[in-house]
């Protein structure tokens, strides 16, 4: 009984569960404008936007650390993507994304090694710097995808895009150091760096997956919407914890064996919460309240038995 309880079944059965209380609730307080199968799918299509971002995180949350830029290089990449697809179409499109965002981790980890400085510090000041380079890259002007490159836009080029990379992540995890060195850095840093275990060379790797996983959020995220603005002022905060949230049930249930269908199911609950509050017509922010205490009780639940535990 106790392995049961420990299996990736239980797991996922526990997270069924979640999605049809969720959607039971919502369709029985709106039944009219809530929960079609028409609605289920557009939900669906949002959320693997966020569980590819939320994929990316998990390689540094679970060591412990976190990062804010998510929003400002989903904006960035976004950008730099659209101007070089019009030289180059989807090769400009895709390399431009990928490539920014990969750089940009790069610079990260490498600050947050050279710096000795919380991640929230670093990667919050570079926030600002990415907001405002973003700014200058696109000249003060909405970048627009051309509508001849939008296959990602929607199924099946989104679906096809998120599940390479849900892929992807399951492939290191599941065949490669980095997932069982970043679970062991996230356990016990000390014991880790005893072990042999290069730290900072496998934080710097994390900060380098996590964005390369957001040059792919930033190919969906504007396809999608089909333009970009460029945000200041931290405006670009609001885009870092849809995916986190999805993160967080990727790590609750890691225990299962399951992280990569937590975060996947886990933003698809989010997805039905967040659309069955705009069924109710329920202001904004009594929706941002909602996600508030979400993220509350998914770390709670994430960080339980870990009290000793920092964020560096």
């Amino acid at each position: 009984m106790q392995n049961f309880k420990n299996s990736k079944l239980f797991g996922f059965m526990i997270l069924a569960v979640m999605v049809l209380f969720f959607y039971a609730l919502f369709k029985f307080l709106t039944p009219t404008n809530f929960g079609s199968p028409a609605n289920l799918y557009s939900y669906f299509q949002s959320s693997i936007i966020y569980s590819v971002g939320g994929c990316g995180l998990y390689f540094i949350v679970v060591m412990g650390l976190f990062d804010f830029a998510v929003g400002a290089n989903i904006v960035l990449s976004s950008i730099v993507g659209v101007i070089l697809s019009e030289k180059f179409g989807y090769i400009g499109f895709i390399v431009g994304c990928l490539g920014c965002g990969t750089l940009i981790g790069l610079l990260i980890g490498f600050l947050y090694n050279q710096l000795n400085v919380p991640s929230m510090i670093v990667t919050v000041g570079l926030m600002l710097v990415f907001e405002s380079l973003a700014v200058f890259v696109a000249g003060g002007v909405k970048q627009t995808l051309d509508p001849s490159l939008r296959f990602f836009s929607g199924a099946p080029g989104n679906i096809i895009l998120a599940f390479l990379a849900f892929a992807l992540m399951w492939f290191i995890l599941n065949y490669t150091k980095i997932g069982t060195y970043c679970n062991a850095i996230g356990s016990n840093e000390f014991i880790a760096k005893n072990m042999g275990i290069d730290v900072k060379k496998y934080k710097l790797i994390g900060f380098m997956l996590l964005h390369f996983f957001v040059g792919i959020m930033a190919v969906l995220t504007v396809s999608y919407g089909t333009t970009m603005t460029a945000l200041t002022g931290m405006s670009t905060m609001s885009r870092n914890f849809q995916p986190l949230m999805g993160t967080f049930f990727g790590v609750a249930f890691r225990k299962y064996g399951n992280p990569i269908s937590a975060i996947v199911i886990g933003e698809f609950i989010i997805a039905i919460i967040f659309n069955g509050f705009v069924a109710l017509g329920a202001p904004t922010t009594i929706q941002n309240v909602v996600t508030g205490v979400a993220l509350l009780l998914i770390v709670t639940l994430t960080a339980r038995g870990k009290r000793g535990s920092v964020v560096k």
